[in-house]
This record gives C-alpha cells, structure tokens and sequence, in this order.
C-alpha cells in the first residue's frame, strides 16, 4: 500500500512538473508570438525550396539529361567512341556535354563512367583515369568496372603501383560471379608481369577455388599449371 501511494505521488509530481513546463512553453510562444511566425516561415520556406528544387528543376533536368545519355549510350555500345563523346547525332549531346552542361545530376556521373571508358578506348589514359576518378558508383556492378578500368589506364602509364592497387580493388569492391574473376585473372597477370609471381599465384588459385563455373577458370588453371601448381 505505501508502495503504491509513493508511486502515486511521484505520478502527480510528474504531471504537475509537465503541466508547468507546457504553461511556461505557452508563455513564451504568446510574448515571441512574432519570432515564433518567422521561424515556422523560414522553416516552410527552407523545405519548400528544397522540394521545389529536387522535383521542379533538378529531376526535370536529370530525365532530359538522361534521354541524351541513351543516345549517347547507342553509339558507344557501337564502339563509336568518339561521336558517343561530342556528337551522338540526332541533335543529342554527347557525354562530354553532358558532363558540362547538367552537372550534379546522375546522368553526368553516369557520363564520367562512359566518357572515361571511351578515352581509355580511344587510347587517352591519363584524359581516361580522370573522368574514372570522378565517377561515384552507386550500384553494385559499375564500381568494379570502375577500378578495372583505371587498373588499366595505369598500367598503360607506366603506373605500377596505382594499377596494382586498382585492380585489386576491382577484385573487392563488389563480388560477381561474371565481373570478379575476370578482374582477379587480370590482377594476376598484371601481377606475374611485373615480377610478383606469388601474388599472380593467389589471384589465379582463388579464381578456381571460388569460381569453378567462370568463364576464365580454364585459363587460370593454365597459369596455376606453368607456375607448378
């Protein structure tokens, strides 16, 4: 019983400490009755620009910039790389354009990707690592594909250590059954090339410890093989 009334008392306690504090809010909200309006405004105002700007002017934008990509997109599935970079035809614009002119949207960072694929294509490596460099991936395939491709504009450079350190993150960075040991298989001969014969070792074994159905298991197998394993 005096459990209870302890507790009951404690309950009236809290509700009258909280019935004050609401009386208190109240007071101040009706002498700042003013400042209260303005800061509500300004917070209405901040929102409602932010809305308006995402869905009246940066989606519009991303959806026109898009429907340029797709055309750009047709020439360099074409192998068409440098009309896919400045002239796609059709009155479109090519990646480099779109790069330029709708900055912030996925569609350029999507472009960056495409862009630093044809140079790397077109033989530009160093023009190549640098729209690469400014592509953030935001899916589960393109990062590898990414790291793959600057391993490979490095390599061509002459840049030993930033090509190893690539193609090794295209073997981490994301895991796929079809992207992954072709990377590892690349990583390894890059590897054997220059000199680190049991690093290409270990690029080659797990090719075939973790993927017996890859297209590049029997060349890996033939690798493991010449190095006596």
């Amino acid at each position: 019983m005096a459990r209870r009334k302890k507790v009951q008392k404690q309950e009236e306690e809290t509700l009258v400490d909280v019935v004050g504090k609401v009386e208190t809010l109240q007071d101040y909200v009706e002498q700042n009755s003013s400042k209260v309006l303005s800061i509500i405004g300004l917070f209405v105002l901040i929102v409602g620009g932010f809305l308006a700007y995402q869905f009246m002017y940066k989606a519009p934008r991303n959806a026109e910039a898009m429907n340029m990509l797709s055309k750009a997109q047709l020439q360099f599935e074409k192998d068409s790389f440098a009309l896919a970079l400045d002239n796609p035809g059709g009155g479109s614009k090519g990646f480099l354009d779109i790069i330029d002119e709708y900055s912030g949207t996925n569609a350029a960072n999507l472009a960056n990707f495409y862009a630093g694929i044809s140079y790397l294509n077109l033989g530009s490596f160093d023009v190549a690592a640098d729209y690469l460099n400014d592509y953030s991936p935001k899916d589960d395939i393109t990062p590898a594909q990414k790291y793959a491709a600057l391993g490979d504009a490095y390599a061509e450079l002459g840049e030993k250590d930033k090509a190893i350190s690539n193609y090794k993150k295209a073997t981490t960075t994301s895991t796929n059954g079809f992207v992954t040991p072709i990377n590892l298989l690349k990583l390894g001969m890059y590897l054997q090339s220059n000199g680190d014969a049991e690093g290409a070792k270990q690029a080659f074994a797990k090719i075939k410890s973790d993927y017996p159905k890859s297209s590049v298991y029997d060349e890996a197998e033939k690798y493991l093989i010449r190095a006596g394993n």
